[in-house]
């Protein structure tokens, strides 16, 4: 079987840039969780844990990287991954990433990357060195959704129209997404999206 190679993928404003790890993982680990609120009940002892969310899910990379056969530094290789924790000049924020290995794919952000190197030339030039990096799962409103299973009837919800609602200013609210609209137009038989009278009722449709 073919060795398959451990990339990460980096979503930029005007490309996608792939980058493989110069050898792959020895291990990972992935750290999720819940948050729950406690609430007080007159006459109970001890309050009750009302379920609020999920945390984001935490991914920790060990990578080992060694380039004192071909004499070069180390930083070549090192410096492309704590690259990507810089800010992309057009997002203003650091791009998001994916970490792709087998049947992981983790698509988050870095937040932190620590470097460590061991070895050196006698000229002082690093040529062996350990990273870890921490990303944090990040998804859409709209990704969430669709993962969550809902087996109960508020698979969908209604809406009364307000004064001034247009269907994409909804479906920008539902959804996070402005041109998910046209499901919301399926969904209530809607020809003329501009067409919205104020009082009436429209079935937000679950996103499939």
């Amino acid at each position: 079987m073919a060795l398959s190679k451990a990339q990460f993928w980096i979503f930029r404003s005007s490309e996608t840039e792939k980058i493989d790890v110069l050898f792959n993982p020895t291990e990972y680990e992935l750290d999720s969780g819940n948050q729950y609120s406690e609430k007080e009940v007159p006459g109970l002892q001890t309050p009750l844990s009302q379920y609020t969310g999920g945390d984001q899910t935490k991914l920790t990379l060990n990578l080992f990287f060694d380039t004192y056969e071909a004499g070069v530094d180390v930083r070549t290789h090192t410096s492309k991954i704590v690259g990507m924790l810089d800010v992309d000049s057009d997002l203003h924020t650091p791009p998001t990433c994916k970490f792709i290995w087998g049947s992981l794919d983790f698509k988050g952000v870095i937040t932190n990357i620590s470097q460590k190197y061991t070895m050196f030339l006698e000229t002082g030039v690093p040529v062996r060195a350990s990273l870890t990096v921490t990303m944090l799962s990040s998804q859409t409103m709209k990704e969430q959704y669709q993962e969550i299973p809902r087996q109960s009837a508020d698979r969908t919800k209604q809406k009364t129209v307000k004064q001034g609602d247009q269907l994409w200013s909804i479906a920008a609210h539902e959804y996070e997404d402005p041109g998910a609209w046209r499901h919301i137009a399926e969904a209530n038989g809607i020809d003329n999206p501009r067409m919205l009278t104020a009082g009436s009722s429209l079935t937000i449709p679950r996103l499939e």
